[in-house]
């Protein structure tokens, strides 16, 4: 195969495995309004739907990062797929609340295998330069999977019933995975050009790093925010502005999906570009992304009638910009022998400070208050987020030369 073709099919194929990670996690969103009137669970509960998720998907991406650093990521990832794509298809079966909740919590267990390595492959595939935009591409996975999830479980839940959008989002995950077993996998490390230390190359350094830790929790904060939004702003609109639930997931998601694909691109570029003159750039670029950000949200909430969706719009925007600089800054935080442990410990805290909490606290307030009040513990997350972010560009890593081969160690036992 051509050298300039690989790298770009093998990521081509992660990427459309990556969209139909999120979709086959969020087509649960939409039909949440369904799923009650079905089963009659409260709101606390169907915040654990995802919350469930969540918590298998955390406990299995530690085992799954260790193995990625020492076994074939290609059969780790192929596995995974099969695993949540099987069990998305199972959802067919489902006829009580707590076998949907056992279902939609084993297929965090597939999703585990494929989010804490696919992007240390990727890594190694293209040079530092330009992973801000090569990540953002995978990373479009995420805004444009979940639309896809919620406009198709919007669409064919309104119409056909909740459990038909589930059969239809497990079964392309099959073919693409089997393409993905045919291609090679790239050496670890072949494009890594920083200068290195104890604390990028080992584990014990990794308990201390700055770099990664700050971009972590900051992601943390973020997801929290996002996972929390993206969960119940459909029934929000459904539920506190009266629309249907496919229209509001048909409205709600393609605003995703045109962010998730303009908004992630001109983030990575942005991050890229600024990278050559900062090295903190990819922390700093996010941090003021999340601070500009709030006010919007805040809006988006409270602002009805005309105004209201175009608030969204802009609030989404700003909020998705930062997704390939923040991405591309925990990968480039270690070295390629530990990066996937890193991105699988990573993996647990973002989502065990993010949205695993984020969508039952704001379903327990809901249930107190009201769901427009619930959404007030998101804007205080993405301001700390942004706090954290620009606190931690002081600890980027800084580049090496790209001539000196990977590997070598030129800031042995100092902190970065």
């Amino acid at each position: 195969m051509q050298p300039k073709l690989y790298p770009r099919l093998t990521l081509a194929l992660l990427t459309g495995l990556n969209v139909l990670n999120y979709i086959d996690r969020n087509v649960v969103i939409p039909v949440q309004p369904l799923v009650k009137n079905e089963f009659h669970p409260s709101d606390y509960a169907l915040g654990w739907l995802t919350s469930a998720f969540f918590v298998t998907y955390i406990i299995a991406a530690p085992v799954v990062g260790w193995l990625g650093d020492r076994y074939s990521r290609k059969v780790l990832i192929v596995a995974g797929v099969a695993i949540w794509s099987g069990f998305t298809l199972l959802t067919w079966l489902v006829h009580s609340y707590s076998e949907l909740l056992i279902r939609h919590a084993i297929v965090g267990i597939g999703e585990a295998s494929y989010a804490t390595i696919a992007p240390a492959l990727i890594a190694d595939l293209f040079p530092v330069e330009r992973r801000g935009k090569v990540l953002s591409i995978f990373n479009c996975g995420l805004p444009v999977g979940s639309a896809g999830g919620i406009i198709l479980g919007g669409y064919f839940g309104h119409h056909f019933g909740w459990r038909v959008p589930f059969m239809l989002a497990g079964i392309p995950g099959f073919l693409l995975a089997l393409a993905l077993w045919f291609l090679p996998e790239p050496p670890r490390g072949q494009s890594d050009h920083f200068d290195l230390s104890v604390v990028r190359t080992t584990f014990r350094g990794l308990l201390t790093n700055p770099a990664f830790w700050t971009a972590s929790l900051g992601l943390a904060m973020y997801t929290f925010a996002v996972g929390g939004l993206q969960v119940w702003i459909p029934t929000f609109l459904n539920r506190n502005r009266g629309l249907t639930v496919d229209k509001a997931a048909t409205i709600f998601g393609l605003i995703a999906l045109f962010n998730g694909i303009v908004a992630v691109m001109i983030g990575g570029w942005m991050g890229d570009r600024m990278l050559k003159r900062d090295h903190g750039a990819y922390y700093t670029f996010s941090g003021y992304a999340m601070f500009v950000s709030v006010p919007f949200m805040v809006l988006a909430v409270y602002i009805a009638g005309g105004a209201m969706f175009p608030i969204i719009f802009v609030a989404v925007f700003l909020l998705l910009l930062n997704t390939g600089p923040l991405n591309a800054a925990i990968v480039n935080s270690v070295d390629a022998g530990i990066r996937s442990t890193a991105l699988a410990i990573n993996v647990f805290v973002i989502h065990l400070l993010g949205d695993v909490p984020s969508p039952i606290v704001i379903g327990a307030i809901s249930d107190r208050t009201s769901l427009p009040t619930a959404f007030s513990v998101t804007y205080v997350a993405a301001a700390l987020s942004g706090a954290v972010l620009v606190y931690g560009a002081r600890f980027a890593p800084k580049l090496r030369s790209a001539s000196a081969p990977p590997g070598t160690i030129l800031a042995a036992n100092q902190r970065e």
